[in-house]
């Protein structure tokens, strides 16, 4: 203020027409301003306030679904793996059931196949022990004929040699 009156003294800041005309002119202006103009911008500012808020609320509201929707998802996931290790126990459970299943079968088909063997084998020693008494016997006849020089007849020899076998295999030592 000390500064306008040292301006007033100096004759710098004359009140004149021009000056009259210039301070009306601003106040024409800033009441057209603040009639007309100035409302528009307030009401549009206010409206891009009340969009941003908007906005922002369902910026949020957004936020808050894809949090609910990510553990949603991550509580899926869970089930998912938990389902997955039930299969994949129960997978292994049948894979070990079935590889049990099969080596029993392979040892069933094995002491089949050991006693069709046993059986086999008992009956070919018994075929191939009938045919060593029938040749022992036939040697046997062919030798005592020789020896004794009579010929019994066919019957009676082996009748005799078969007793004879017989007894030999009855004895101890025979049976080793």
């Amino acid at each position: 203020m000390a500064l306008a009156i040292v301006y007033l003294e100096a004759g710098l800041l004359a009140i004149n027409g021009t000056l009259i005309a210039e301070i009306i002119a601003f106040l024409l202006m800033l009441g057209v301003l603040a009639r007309w103009v100035y409302p528009p911008i307030v009401r549009a500012a206010e409206a891009r306030q009340k969009q941003i808020k908007e906005q922002l609320e369902q910026a949020e509201k957004a936020r808050k679904e894809a949090e609910e929707r990510l553990q949603a998802a991550q509580a899926e996931i869970l089930r998912a793996r938990e389902q997955a290790g039930r299969i994949i126990e129960q997978a292994n459970r049948a894979a070990e059931r079935i590889q049990q299943e099969a080596q029993e079968k392979a040892r069933e088909e094995a002491r089949r196949i050991v006693a069709a063997a046993s059986r086999d084998i008992d009956a070919e020693r018994q075929r191939a022990i009938q045919s060593i008494r029938l040749q022992m016997a036939d040697i046997v006849i062919e030798a005592v004929r020789r020896i004794v020089g009579e010929s019994l007849d066919g019957e009676r020899h082996r009748k005799l040699i078969e007793a004879t076998i017989e007894q030999v295999e009855g004895e101890p030592s025979a049976a080793q």
